[in-house]
């Protein structure tokens, strides 16, 4: 990951969003924050990503207290109804 501070991201401004598209940029201030610069294609993914997880430990932990459904092979449920609606 390329670092740059405040100064320089301004002086080549065009150079470091060009370098964004393709890899995340830390930008450190004096104060030692920190901001980071990246594409939003990047930033889209990354949030997708985080709900697909907190997807997935919800589901975990509904499973793990006993809260889920369980279905048995030849049950008859709602996506069967809507298939066979279709069908016809």
């Amino acid at each position: 990951m390329e670092s740059t501070n405040p100064k320089k991201l301004r002086a080549e401004l065009k150079d470091y969003l060009d370098l964004a598209a393709s890899e995340p940029i830390r930008i450190q201030r004096r104060t030692g924050e920190n901001f980071i610069l990246m594409s939003e294609d990047t930033y889209a993914y990354l949030q997708n990503e985080i709900v697909s997880l907190q997807r997935r430990l919800l589901g975990m932990s509904q499973a793990a207290e006993g809260k889920g459904t369980e279905y048995k092979i030849g049950e008859r449920t709602r996506l069967n109804r809507f298939k066979k609606k279709n069908l016809a």
